[in-house]
C-alpha cells in the first residue's frame, strides 16, 4: 500500500500596517471631448444669436455645437471659420459657454485660446466679433488676424 503525500497549499504572506500602499485611484477622464471650463467663450449676445440660428435651422443646441476653426488666408494671414457641427472628433476640444457647445480642433485651439466671441447688433457693421488676446494684428473687417 502506497501513501500519497498531500501537497500543502502555498502560503502568501500579507504585510499589514504602515507599509501597505493605498489603492490607486481610477484615472481621470481626458479633457478632450468633455465639456470643460471655457478657454474659448461666447458672450450672452452671441449665445442668443447662435441659439436663434439653431432654431431657424431646426437644430437642437444640446446635440450640435458651434465649430470655431482657424484657416490660412485673409488679409492678415489667418481667418476664422464658423460652422455647425454635431460630431466632435477625439482630437477636438469641447467647451460650454452660456449654454452653447463650442468645438475647436487641436490646431485651431493654439490660435484661439482665450478667444471671446461676441455679437454686435450695429445696423451697419453688425455680426460676430472676435476678441482674441493672441492676435497681434487684425484686418479692418475683423475676420482675419495674425499672431
Amino acid at each position: 500500500m502506497q501513501l500519497q503525500q498531500r501537497a500543502e497549499p502555498a502560503r502568501r504572506l500579507v504585510q499589514i500596517g504602515a507599509h501597505r500602499k493605498a489603492p490607486t485611484p481610477p484615472p481621470t477622464p481626458s479633457p478632450r471631448n468633455t465639456k470643460m471650463a471655457a478657454a474659448v467663450s461666447v458672450t450672452e449676445n452671441a449665445a442668443t444669436k447662435i441659439k436663434d440660428l439653431f432654431v431657424q435651422k431646426s437644430l437642437d443646441w444640446d446635440d450640435a455645437g458651434l465649430r470655431i476653426a482657424v484657416k490660412g488666408g485673409g488679409c492678415s494671414g489667418l481667418s476664422y471659420n464658423l460652422s455647425i457641427d454635431d460630431e466632435p472628433t477625439k482630437h477636438d476640444r469641447v467647451f460650454d459657454s452660456n449654454g452653447i457647445k463650442l468645438i475647436v480642433d487641436k490646431k485651431s485651439f493654439l490660435y484661439t485660446m482665450g478667444l471671446e466671441l461676441d455679437f454686435d447688433t450695429d445696423d451697419f457693421n453688425g455680426g460676430f466679433v472676435f476678441h482674441n488676446p493672441k492676435a497681434k494684428a487684425t484686418c479692418g473687417c475683423g475676420t482675419s488676424f495674425s499672431v
